[in-house]
């Protein structure tokens, strides 16, 4: 078996398991047929267990489903369209699944066009990869006002998700935006950016013309803690200072380095240069500051109350925290009103039940131990996995999403051969065939008799060609289509 493992800078590198000592080498044995295995959800995580698994002695046929016509999840409706750096981790993906050891089976809906119960007859196996795509709540006043909005539901929105309203209610001149993370970077400079600016990326038309008609003048970032806690990327933080003709407002005086801070700044390059950058920005004097939009950055300020009148947002309450010595803060009692017409919350993202699969409520992931799902006593479901944000939270970058693959792959290769990866006893590779009915075609009949309009790779293809086109003629990357109908009529060369 070959067993695929993320480098320090997130490539992947295969390696013999032969060399690793607690891992195992299997002898390949020829099975009467191949062991099928289901991945359910086509965003990194569901790609790279895909491969990872493609890559072991096992033979194996993998099937990927998505519920949208379009693979890739939140690398193509996540990332701000304004970074491409980013967007080329598509790039990867798509070797993967072009190379065509993997079948897509897109505009698959797992909870209505089929369930477990349905997969367990056509598969060996099942490894969920979900994601996380809600928005975490933030259980303060006044948060389900008019004009209180989740950053996860914005960032669809202008990535051009299928599932989202065409238009967005930009009418607000300022707006607040609560969270320290790269997303709430992400949505205080599609906000504050001109949208002239966006018209080389892939931004949907009608995104460009909503953010055309927005009044808005001022953004302010809220985040709880003090410049060393935020978790902002050296890179994202410093794009954000070359946006044209948007100034960055810091202020002094929520800037506040306790033992924990200055511990943070030693322990990390990262931390260390965020906090220069941040630093930097209170040394630009006032009058430099001439934009016709701004970004203010506020430290040290936790949201308590979204402010409201006839239903509508009006402003935001916060109270001023102080750091405690250990890089954690406490509320001072000292509240600040700021006038806001429009808030988004950017505190993190939050998984979604699957029908008939364990769930932590408290946690929003999958029930399950290293990968193996597991039911209210802790047993493991035979056959079924879990991988990506679904398992471990909506924490970490790509390299942990192959991490997380890997484990969860090790796991299903010990299940399905009775090897133990702290034996040297060679595992039966023909083992684990539970699936009554293992004809790959099987399942496409399946779905055609429920009507289901599956997209295929190939079809895809036909989509991603016609989005590049699109963008070709108009002088940009690409050009989003932007309707499910639309992006299945495409695919399928109907109209």
């Amino acid at each position: 078996m070959r067993y695929t493992s993320p480098t320090p800078e997130g490539c992947l590198l295969e390696s013999n398991l032969t060399q690793a000592p607690t891992r195992k080498a299997y002898l390949a044995v020829t099975s009467t047929r191949s062991l099928r295995v289901a991945i359910v959800g086509a965003g990194p995580a569901g790609i790279y267990a895909a491969d990872i698994l493609s890559k072991t002695d096992l033979d194996v046929s993998i099937d990927l489903f998505e519920r949208l016509p379009a693979p890739f999840g939140l690398v193509r409706y996540g990332v701000a369209p304004d970074h491409p750096r980013i967007k080329a981790i598509i790039n990867a993906l798509h070797k993967v699944l072009s190379k065509g050891d993997v079948r897509l089976l897109a505009n698959v809906n797992y909870g209505v066009d089929l369930k477990l119960e349905d997969l367990r007859q056509y598969y060996d196996a099942v490894i969920f990869s979900t994601g996380a795509i809600k928005d975490a709540a933030l259980p303060i006043p006044g948060i389900d006002l008019d004009g209180s909005y989740g950053a996860a539901d914005f960032v669809s929105w202008f990535d051009g998700h299928p599932d989202v309203p065409r238009t967005w209610p930009l009418e607000a001149k300022e707006v607040a935006v609560l969270g320290a993370g790269n997303v709430a970077l992400d949505v205080a400079r599609i906000l504050a950016k001109h949208p002239k600016d966006l018209l080389v990326t892939e931004i949907p038309a009608n995104v460009q013309a909503g953010l055309e008609a927005s009044p808005v003048t001022d953004v302010h970032v809220f985040a709880r803690r003090g410049p060393a806690q935020v978790k902002f990327s050296p890179l994202e933080l410093r794009e954000l200072g070359h946006v044209p003709d948007v100034d960055i407002v810091v202020y002094p005086e929520d800037y506040d380095f306790d033992e924990g801070s200055m511990a943070a700044i030693e322990a990390t390059n990262q931390t260390k240069q965020v906090v220069k950058t941040l630093t930097d920005w209170t040394l630009v004097e006032p009058s430099q500051q001439t934009a016709s939009r701004r970004i203010h950055l506020h430290f040290l300020h936790s949201p308590v109350e979204v402010l409201g009148e006839d239903g509508k947002v009006v402003g935001l309450r916060t109270e001023r925290t102080a750091l405690q010595g250990d890089g954690t803060v406490k509320g001072t009692g000292e509240h600040h009103d700021w006038p806001v017409q429009a808030v988004y919350r950017a505190v993190g993202y939050f998984g979604s039940p699957l029908p008939e699969i364990p769930f932590d409520d408290l946690k929003g992931v999958i029930s399950n131990r290293e990968g193996r799902v597991v039911d209210l006593d802790g047993e493991h479901l035979p056959g079924v996995y879990t991988t990506g944000w679904i398992k471990r939270g909506p924490v970490g970058l790509i390299g942990h999403t192959k991490s997380d693959a890997s484990e969860t792959v090790r796991h299903l290769v010990e299940d399905v051969t009775g090897a133990s990866a702290d034996s040297d006893e060679p595992g039966d590779l023909t083992g684990g065939r539970t699936a009554p009915h293992g004809d790959p075609q099987q399942i496409v009949d399946f779905l055609a008799e429920r009507g289901v309009d599956v997209v295929t790779w190939d079809e895809f293809s036909v989509l991603d060609a016609h989005e590049i086109g699109l963008g070709e003629a108009a002088g940009r990357e690409r050009i989003k289509v932007v309707p499910r109908d639309e992006m299945i009529d495409v695919a399928k060369g109907r109209g």
